[in-house]
């Protein structure tokens, strides 16, 4: 498995108050989609959510997005390794994701950006 950064989770209460503000921090603009009743902004490392606090309950449990390579490949060898598969591999608007919960507890997004479906 290609690992090849991580983006930063962040809970906002206001996404339409705060990508301004990562926008000129990151120096790129907002890619935004809607999952699962939560508004998404992707901008640089950074990974704004906003949405039902049910919602952002479970989604603050994730401490951070992976992006990999190939995410068939990172479940193929998390798994060999023990982790636990918590969700996926699903397709998304920016590629697949999985969700997956490692031998010690601490639970990561893997992400590719290989086939985006709508």
């Amino acid at each position: 498995m290609e690992i090849l950064g991580a983006t930063l989770r962040i809970c906002v209460d206001d996404l339409e108050a705060s990508v301004p503000f990562y926008e000129r921090l990151a120096g790129g603009r907002a890619l935004r989609f809607e999952r699962g009743g939560v508004s998404v902004a992707a901008v640089g490392c950074f990974l704004l959510m906003s949405g039902p606090e049910a919602d952002l309950e479970v989604l603050r449990k994730v401490s951070a997005t992976i992006a990999v390579k190939d995410v068939e490949d990172a479940h193929r060898v998390l798994s060999e390794l023990g982790a636990r598969i918590l969700a996926g591999p699903v397709g998304t608007p920016a590629g697949r994701t999985l969700i997956a919960m490692h031998p010690d507890g601490a639970v990561y997004e893997y992400v590719d950006r290989g086939s985006p479906t709508p």
